[in-house]
């Protein structure tokens, strides 16, 4: 029987700052794999900003929408001023409400734990990250200072700046089911929720009632729910415990980055964002803007996201066959990037020359 050589047609956003040299990077890698691709471009951030407008063209979503599989680097999002996250609207405007995030060890990385093997499932679309916010000193932070003086009888500070957290039954139940299906497709044996409920009885009180809920339709996983703060030292202390990890929105950011730690750090953190029909691949770290062209920084979260990438499309023994590559080069620590150093002022690999070596690997 012939074999079918269509190419797979994504869509390829370089981002901006690091992002650029660390998608030309993978890229090189993917097309050793032996898959077929074909790219279709897409620019988003400052440059997209300067040029259209608008650091998000309608075009780069259709792109993705008639595509339905994308390969993203990071995009520099302004701090405190300048136009809202390109990641934040990106998930919003495709509805890509589930953020997956896995947290490996691999032998070579300096870390102070070994065999922890964690997936980080975060709600990506409401609670503090649904841009609902009122800047202090407008019309709107007074009249919703007046608001809840009313309801309350709590009289807020009249300084105040307001970003509203709001969790829904909806989205806690899909983010919940997504985290148990992966859990069942993938083999894993538990789910753990983390949430304040505690303390915010209102929000995240909802979703952790829908998380106990749904829970109850997967009998043959483990599930427990842990208050955020003692998920956080039960981490630091014990990470091997933990198997799947399903967080509200802001909790799921910190805790993936904390788990990054515990791995080794943000250069082997990958991360996939997805709907029920559309998935984006993107490293955890962001543009590191300060290191843009220096042809320096560690291409691995992007390579191994690229491998999720590959998993999602079907591809199962490229994608197996790459996370292999990336690990023996890891394991050798020849061809690695300084922070994948145990001291960072030895000499190490460039981006394009730790490329070189993955692809070396895969020609074996």
């Amino acid at each position: 029987m012939a074999q079918n050589i269509m190419p797979h047609k994504l869509t390829l956003i370089p981002g901006d700052g690091i992002g650029p040299e660390i998608i030309e990077a993978t890229k090189k890698v993917l097309e050793t794999t032996g898959i077929k691709f074909e790219w279709d471009m897409g620019i988003v951030g400052q440059v997209a900003q300067d040029k259209f407008g608008t650091p998000l063209p309608d075009n780069v979503l259709e792109s993705i929408q008639k595509n339905k599989v994308a390969l993203k680097g990071p995009v520099t999002t302004p701090i405190g001023t300048g136009f809202r996250s390109v990641n934040v609207a990106l998930r919003q405007s495709l509805d890509l409400y589930a953020c997956l995030r896995p947290c490996k060890t691999y032998h070579g990385v300096p870390t102070h734990f070994e065999n922890v093997d964690i997936v980080i499932v975060r709600e990506n679309t409401e609670d503090l990250y649904s841009g609902i916010e009122f800047a202090r000193d407008t019309l709107g932070s007074a009249s919703l200072a007046k608001l809840i003086l009313e309801t309350t009888q709590i009289k807020v500070k009249e300084d105040s700046g307001f970003s509203i957290k709001a969790i829904s039954e909806t989205a806690s139940r899909r983010i919940v089911k997504f985290a148990f299906e992966y859990a069942r497709a993938n083999k894993r044996k538990k789910v753990s929720a983390g949430h304040k409920a505690n303390i915010l009885k209102f929000s995240d009180g909802i979703f952790l009632a829908v998380a106990r809920e749904v829970a109850k339709e997967y009998p043959d996983i483990e599930f427990e729910d842990v208050v955020i703060d003692a998920l956080c030292m039960r981490l630091a202390r014990n990470p091997q415990q933990y198997d799947v990890i399903v967080l509200p929105n802001l909790y799921g950011d910190i805790v993936s980055d904390l788990c990054a730690g515990l791995v080794g750090g943000l250069g082997v953190a990958p991360g996939a964002n997805m709907g029920d029909n559309i998935a984006v691949f993107e490293p955890t770290h962001g543009s590191a803007p300060k290191y843009a062209g220096q042809n320096k920084v560690n291409p691995m979260a992007m390579m191994l996201s690229a491998a999720m990438m590959l998993h999602h499309i079907g591809e199962t023994k490229a994608a197996d066959k790459l996370e292999n590559a990336i690990a023996d080069v890891i394991t050798e620590g020849k061809n690695i990037t300084y922070d994948l150093k145990p001291n960072h002022n030895q000499p190490a690999a460039t981006t394009s020359e730790v490329a070189d070596a993955v692809i070396e690997k895969l020609n074996k």
